[in-house]
C-alpha cells in the first residue's frame, strides 16, 4: 500500500505542476529564475512536442467520426484524448517556464517538472560544448535530453543530488543537458569561475559532427 500511495502521490503532484506550468506560460511568469540568468531548452524539443500534439488532435477527430454510433465509448475516448493533449501541452509549458538558471554561485538544471538539480559552481571540474545523440543510463550520470539530444557535458568534482520522479535521492558526478544557447552558457560558467579565484580552466570544445550513414 505504501508503494502504491507513493506512486499515486507522485503522479498527482506531477500533473498539478504541469497545470501550474500552463498557467505560468499563459501569463509569462517563469518559475525560479529570480536574479539569475535563464537558459532555455524548449526550442530543442519544440518540433517534437508539436508533432505529439498534432497526432493527438488527429486521433481525437478520427475516433470521434469512427465511434459516432457508440456514444459511451465516444465520450470515454474523447476525455482520454483531450487529457492527453493537455498533458502534452503541460510538458511543453513546463519546459518553457522552468529553464536552466545560472547565478553567481550555482547552476540549476531542470527538465519538465520532474528534474531539478542544483550544482554549486565550485564543484564544476569541467564543462564542454558537446553534442550527444545517444545516452546510456549509468550510475552517477544524468542525461537531460531535449529532442533526444544534449549539447553540454558537465563533470563535477563532488557529488550533486536530486530527487527522482518518485522522490528517491540520486547522486551524480556527470551531467549531460541541452541548452538552446549552449556556447553562451559555457562561456558564462567560465567567466564566473574565473571571478571566484580558485579556478580550474573550463574546457569548451566544439561539438563533433554526427557520422554520416554509409
Amino acid at each position: 500500500m505504501g508503494g502504491a500511495h507513493r506512486v499515486g502521490r507522485a503522479l498527482v503532484r506531477h500533473e498539478l505542476l504541469l497545470l501550474a506550468s500552463l498557467f505560468r506560460w499563459m501569463v509569462r511568469r517563469p518559475h525560479g529564475v529570480g536574479e539569475g540568468r535563464a537558459f532555455g531548452y524548449a526550442r530543442g524539443q519544440g518540433a517534437m512536442m508539436l508533432g505529439f500534439g498534432f497526432v493527438c488532435v488527429v486521433e481525437t477527430v478520427t475516433m470521434s467520426v469512427l465511434l459516432d454510433d457508440h456514444p459511451l465509448a465516444h465520450r470515454v475516448l474523447l476525455v482520454l484524448d483531450l487529457y492527453t493533449v493537455l498533458i502534452v501541452a503541460g510538458l511543453h509549458a513546463a519546459s518553457v517556464t522552468r529553464p536552466h538558471v545560472l547565478t553567481d554561485t550555482n547552476l540549476r538544471l531542470r527538465r519538465f517538472a520532474s528534474v531539478d538539480l542544483l550544482v554549486p559552481l565550485t564543484t564544476v571540474s569541467s564543462v564542454r560544448r558537446e553534442l550527444c545523440l545517444t545516452h546510456e543510463k549509468k550510475d552517477g550520470e544524468l542525461s537531460l535530453e531535449a529532442g533526444s539530444q544534449t549539447t553540454v557535458t558537465l563533470e563535477l568534482s563532488d557529488e550533486a543530488q536530486y530527487l527522482t520522479f518518485f522522490g528517491r535521492p540520486r547522486a551524480v558526478r556527470l551531467v549531460r543537458f541541452h541548452a538552446d544557447d549552449a556556447d553562451r552558457l559555457v562561456g558564462e560558467i567560465d567567466r564566473l569561475r574565473r571571478a571566484q579565484g580558485d579556478f580550474t580552466p573550463v574546457r569548451s570544445e566544439p561539438s563533433p559532427l554526427p557520422a554520416r550513414p554509409v
